[in-house]
């Protein structure tokens, strides 16, 4: 196994959050960074440049393919998870969508320096917002000098319907509410990671313009494990084994910190193989145990979406012209490859909105009866807080499952229901100690009745704003395909059986290297991201968070990268050339 060099830092991980990190040490040009991604440089990746190629970047090489085992909530179905296998990560196949969810959300971690407040702070920095006269912007909501470059989305006129069925619904509109952190119900506009028709990722924050000398990229390369050393007493991280597609070994060594950013995936199979995680899923793949941590790999969170697809025999109100009618894909390409403008340019989501469910909920017996936290409802949420998101497609598509276009001209649009605040939970477990074999991801989708519960009562709700909304109710047709028919459903009741069959996969992992307070024996690092038992070794991605915010997990992956930048230079900065000690 060649020994291949020693750097100051090694961040694991070239997603959103890794590259955050990198970047952001690497501004002191005095010290070394290492930046080891797993999938190819993304420089070359027109799908990742072109928002609109999204899920071409899926069932390949650029995806890590995986797919959940069966899970009885959802019909035994198997569930496609698919990430980002590219520098950048999925910030380069995201939906760009900036929802930072409720600075209560972050206030209820409980954990000092990552209140609402804080960490709203955090994702600011990241940006660099570029306004547009129509959007009623909160400026101060906003970052201005970050490498993260957000603009306004202009709607398709199906969008613009399907805002005023939401006011109609009781749900106001707000321009920026997705940005402030403080309103549980309303609709408004979300702003996205693109600009002058190209996507930008985490990936712009160590390449291009943002280049630095004291960092090394390397792509194409997969950790093993950490390794670690006895340093006075306590056992350091000091280096880490990769593996190449080839088989190659290669270990590199750390003279300060490795910052595992592998993601809520990735990241728990890092610390499983590197002997760190539950005793029993250590010894039963022969892992010398290292520190015994049963939080490692439990605690996996996810949004569950649902898709409700209309047909409308309006023309002109949808997109699907652009990309299913006669050869019009061909000039959309094109459109984007000369110009950079199109249907392609961005990413064909509408409007978005928060709800509550009080009222929508408060006959049902499970709700009613349910334990609840004083000022709580029973998905342990308060008033400040949405139970549920309703966004919206301008036109057909989403997951590749997705696969009936409305040809002929014909056209169709669809609303969206996200659930909030999951209680069931998942786990990322090993199939195998070979680095190269993906983890068995299990995402115990609607284990919990609740969620199940509150997802289909807001499919209702969703179905209504659809069919009896003001700007909507005289424009459907019905359901898309026609043989779904969820457009006649009433009931919450009808709902359920269509929920276990389409519900999904928001892409909005989380929790699996968990922070927490010293009394939390699941609790896998501390409120400074680091490991527990050992000294040198963080984690940066959304694996920390103790429990998932609502919204998307996009802007809290920048944020949290930021943020253990900052931990991490605050903690050299107190030690001078000594060890810290954890």
């Amino acid at each position: 196994m060649a020994n291949a060099g020693t750097y100051d830092y090694i961040v694991c991980g070239g997603g959103t959050s890794g590259c955050v990190v990198a970047a952001r040490l690497a501004e002191n040009p005095e010290i070394s960074v290492l930046l080891i991604e797993a999938g190819q440089h993304n420089k070359d990746l027109e799908n990742v440049h072109m928002a609109g190629g999204w899920s071409n970047n899926f069932d390949s090489e650029t995806d890590w393919n995986f797919v959940t085992p069966p899970m009885k909530g959802v019909n035994d179905r198997q569930v496609k998870l698919s990430r980002g296998r590219f520098l950048g990560g999925s910030s380069g196949c995201n939906g760009t969508l900036c929802i930072r969810g409720s600075k209560q959300d972050y206030d209820d971690w409980g954990l000092d320096g990552w209140s609402g407040e804080d960490f709203f702070k955090y994702m600011r920095k990241s940006e660099t917002f570029h306004p547009k006269p129509w959007f009623k912007a909160d400026t101060k909501s906003h970052g201005y000098s970050g490498p993260l470059h957000t603009e306004p989305h202009d709607l398709a006129p199906i969008s613009q319907l399907i805002l005023k069925s939401l006011e109609s619904k009781g749900m106001p509109l707000n321009h920026d509410m997705f940005s402030t952190g403080d309103v549980a119900q309303g609709c408004g506009h979300v702003p996205r990671t693109v600009y002058e028709g190209l996507r930008t990722t985490g990936a712009d924050f160590v390449t291009n313009k943002n280049t630095r000398g004291n960092i090394t990229i390397i792509t194409d390369t997969t950790v093993d494990k950490v390794v670690f050393r006895k340093d006075s007493n306590q056992t350091r991280a000091s280096g880490v084994v990769t593996k190449a597609v080839n088989g190659t070994s290669k270990t590199f060594n750390a003279r300060k910190e490795i910052i595992i950013s592998g993601g809520a995936y990735c990241s728990p199979a890092i610390l499983l193989r590197s002997g760190i995680g539950p005793k029993e899923e250590l010894n039963k793949h022969q892992i010398p145990i290292t520190k015994i941590s049963p939080g490692v790999g439990r605690n996996l969170m996810d949004h569950l979406i649902v898709f409700m697809f209309y047909e409308t025999e309006k023309a002109g109100l949808t997109n699907d012209y652009a990309v299913y009618h006669d050869n019009n894909f061909e000039t959309t390409y094109q459109l984007w490859k000369e110009k950079k403008t199109g249907f392609l340019s961005t990413f064909p989501f509408g409007v978005f909105a928060f709800a509550r469910l009080d009222e929508w909920l408060k006959d049902e017996p499970l709700w009613k009866n349910a334990p609840r936290l004083p000022g709580r409802d029973p998905m342990g949420l308060t008033s400040k807080q949405p139970n549920i998101e309703f966004f919206t497609t301008e036109c057909y598509g989403g997951p590749k499952q997705y696969d009936q276009p409305p040809v002929e001209h014909k056209h169709a649009f669809s609303i969206i229901a996200e659930l909030f605040a999951p209680k069931s939970r998942g786990s990322v477990t090993l199939s195998s100690a070979d680095p190269l074999v993906n983890p068995v991801v299990d995402c115990n989708y609607l284990d919990d009745p609740m969620d199940m519960l509150v997802l289909s009562e807001a499919c209702r709700f969703g179905n209504e704003v659809v069919m009896q909304g003001a700007g909507t109710k005289d424009i459907v047709k019905g359901s898309w395909p026609a043989d779904l028919n969820h457009h006649n459903y009433k009931t919450r009741e009808e709902w359920v059986p269509y929920v276990k069959e389409h519900a999904t996969t928001c892409y909005h992992a989380a929790g699996t290297c968990a922070m927490g307070r010293d009394e939390n024996p699941l609790a896998v690092l501390d409120e400074k991201m680091q490991v527990r038992g050992v000294t040198g070794l963080r984690v940066a991605d959304c694996s920390v968070m103790p429990t998932l915010h609502g919204g998307h997990t996009q802007m809290p992956a920048y944020g949290i990268g930021e943020k253990c930048a900052d931990l991490i230079k605050e903690t050299w900065r107190q030690a001078g050339n000594v060890y810290p000690r954890i």
